[in-house]
């Protein structure tokens, strides 16, 4: 069998093959479930319970609640006296139930849009495992420091099996897409998420949201139509986030929103501290709106004083009331 990580362009494999290569005797440690100790202990902050009344959407593949907040360690495998940190990815096609009216063919990973919130420690390496079930061609590209041969461009076809392996790096906050062209259309189609590499030292305890701007291109017409947090249209309006008061919030935010050239992100009633690109241990400044172009992304910090429901939304007004629209529930402490 030809070396997956060599720098020659890769032409898939088969299922078969990848089943080969992965009964070669790779020494499993532990199952993701118990690999987030050491990562969990980041966010032991106190986390509200959902409403009693909250019943995930049945018509969707994924619960947009649950995005929220689930982080994907992998899983840890000891090989030749090395550890690694393994990911596994899959691309597939899948209806989303934007609103009452809409529905809308995806791609995208993990069945939702966006893909899984992979996690890891700097410095360690990773292999992520993907497999193309979808009846295009796609492929994983990360944001980051890795090898050329593990850049993510070559299509991977349907049915076939890629493996991509490199080290962490740098800590910070890094999206992954698809770039198989048109590139746009894959990513307003679905097929991207965050990789958040964690510094060696950590981050103060904090409770922790992924939230991922998005738009669809509903006619094909190189334009968005509607517009979404963490891939369902105003989900977070009509279900807005509870967090609690005076506790530490720490947003990971990721701008995916093709063929608007830059949008903001603003919160009601309170300021942010900015970590741009997660890249720092400081924050550089203090706002409460960011502008951000296509694929960049940074990690946001607050409290709320007060209780009460608070807005957040870009500024351009047209994308909020177009599904770009939630709401945060700060409940008393």
């Amino acid at each position: 069998m030809s070396n997956p990580f060599s720098s020659k362009p890769f032409k898939g494999w088969s299922r078969r093959q990848f089943l080969g290569w992965g009964a070669a005797g790779v020494g499993l440690v532990t199952a993701s479930a118990a690999v987030g100790s050491r990562l969990s202990a980041h966010t032991p902050a106190r986390i509200p319970p959902l409403p009693a009344s909250y019943v995930p959407p049945s018509q969707l593949p994924f619960d947009p609640m649950a995005v929220l907040r689930d982080f994907d360690y992998g899983t840890l495998k000891r090989e030749n006296g090395r550890t690694v940190r393994e990911f596994e990815v899959t691309a597939n096609s899948t209806p989303l139930q934007l609103n009452s009216a809409i529905s809308f063919v995806s791609w995208n990973l993990n069945g939702r849009v966006p893909g899984p919130t992979l996690r890891a420690w700097a410095g360690e390496q990773v292999r992520v495992i993907f497999h193309n079930q979808d009846g295009h061609s796609h492929s994983m590209h990360f944001h980051g420091v890795h090898p050329a041969a593990m850049d993510g461009v070559q299509p991977v076809r349907h049915g076939q099996t890629a493996v991509y392996e490199f080290e962490a790096s740098p800590f910070g906050v890094h999206p992954y897409h698809c770039h198989i062209a048109p590139v746009t259309r894959h990513i307003s189609k679905g097929l991207y998420g965050l990789f958040i590499v964690d510094p060696p030292q950590g981050r103060p305890a904090a409770d922790e949201l992924v939230l991922v701007m998005g738009g669809y291109d509903l006619k094909g017409e190189d334009r968005n139509g509607i517009y979404a947090f963490n891939g369902i249209p105003n989900y977070y309006r009509d279900h807005p986030i509870a967090i609690y008061q005076n506790q530490r919030v720490r947003v990971y935010l990721l701008n995916m929103i093709e063929f608007d050239a830059a949008i903001t992100f603003h919160i009601h009633a309170n300021m942010f501290q900015i970590y741009r690109t997660g890249r720092t241990l400081t924050a550089s400044e203090e706002s409460d709106v960011i502008t951000m172009g296509t694929a960049e992304r940074h990690i946001l910090e607050f409290a709320y004083p007060y209780p009460g429901q608070y807005m957040f939304h870009p500024h351009q007004d047209a994308i909020a009331e177009n599904g770009c629209m939630g709401l945060f529930d700060v409940l008393p402490s």
